[in-house]
């Protein structure tokens, strides 16, 4: 599940620690332009015994990646082996206006980043790296040329940690396919996936390490289990019509080029306009349905089971609660601990 904390994030994390007991698996931590997520993961690991705490994500550009490594490394051992790093570019508006850093060269960096982060978990020698965009130590003639060589002086809990990307886009789903340990994609239609993401995903499988499982896979979305509860798929207009409409600028905005992949090109235009004219409940109402049920898993018992499969089969290996609705006598424990039972 993504960690849920707008009414509190310590009421959050005891949310968590009772979801656990129902058998939750993974819960993903957001940082997105709030509180920073390693401080969250950190204190999520204090609070919980077996859960897999996952950033979802750390933007790379806000981090060196060697800091990048240690926060990872320290949250592993805080947690005794329980982080998984979840890494993506985020989005210019927030790299450039919030951060002030450039926003450049993804997938470059975001291949260097893993290298450097592998080595210094793999502690097998002094960290030096000489990449196109990172260079460790820095060259000479860059800086005072007093750097040199270190290796991290903790000993990483593990030598190697999960890596995950949240990756869209054909090159970078490429890239995450051949170097990452699992996928974060969004918006995701398992009916659909296969033609929207199936040859990157194939190429980039094709160049995978031999030393590196099978790709992982999460997705999901918001649940309901019901005969009268279609009505919960509302709730989930103002997210879609956020990335699709307002996660970035006209002719960059990777969640809306996504939908037009779709197929939804008109519906694509149509929201972006509204939201970005300041109609943020009109661009909410013009999200299809068809949709909203297509990245959903909610209905009767037997309906929901059908979308686990159907999710099973696209080759999702981790089922991504959004958010879990309760009908009648349910609780969110409930209803999560059926989940697990009816997986395929």
């Amino acid at each position: 599940m993504q960690l849920a904390y707008s009414g509190g994030f310590k009421e959050a994390a005891d949310t968590v620690a009772e979801l656990e007991k129902a058998g939750l698996d993974l819960v993903w931590v957001a940082e997105a332009y709030g509180f920073d997520g390693a401080s969250l993961m950190g204190y999520l690991a204090a609070k919980t015994e077996t859960v897999q705490i996952a950033s979802g994500i750390l933007p790379i550009y806000t981090r060196t990646p060697t800091l990048l490594a240690m926060t990872a490394a320290g949250v592993d051992a805080l947690s005794d082996g329980r982080c998984h790093l979840g890494l993506g570019a985020s989005g210019p508006q927030v790299i450039e206006g919030f951060h002030g850093v450039k926003y450049d060269a993804q997938i470059g960096r975001t291949r260097e980043i893993i290298e450097i982060c592998r080595d210094v978990w793999a502690r097998e020698d002094k960290l030096v790296h000489d990449g196109k965009h990172y260079q460790l130590p820095l060259p000479e003639g860059v800086g005072t040329g007093l750097g040199k060589p270190l290796k991290i002086i903790a000993h990483p809990v593990r030598p190697r940690i999960p890596i995950w990307i949240a990756s869209l886009g054909p090159k970078n789903v490429q890239l995450t396919a051949e170097v990452a340990d699992g996928w974060m994609p969004i918006l995701f239609d398992p009916a659909k996936a296969k033609d929207v993401w199936g040859d990157d995903l194939a190429a980039g499988k094709a160049k995978r390490a031999d030393d590196l499982d099978d790709l992982w896979i999460t997705a999901g979305g918001v649940v309901a289990i019901g005969d009268d509860v279609k009505g919960v798929l509302d709730f989930v207009r103002p997210m879609v019509a956020l990335y699709v409409g307002g996660m970035g600028a006209r002719g960059k905005n990777f969640y809306n080029s996504l939908f037009q992949r779709y197929g939804y090109e008109a519906e694509a235009k149509l929201i972006q306009d509204l939201y970005l004219d300041g109609k943020k409940k009109e661009a909410a109402e013009a999200v299809p349905m068809e949709f909203l049920e297509a990245i959903s898993l909610v209905g009767p018992e037997g309906y929901v089971k059908e979308r686990l499969a159907a999710f099973a089969e696209a080759g999702v290996t981790h089922l991504n609660v959004n958010y879990i609705a309760p009908v009648g006598d349910q609780t969110p424990a409930s209803v999560l601990s059926n989940l697990k039972e009816w997986a395929p």
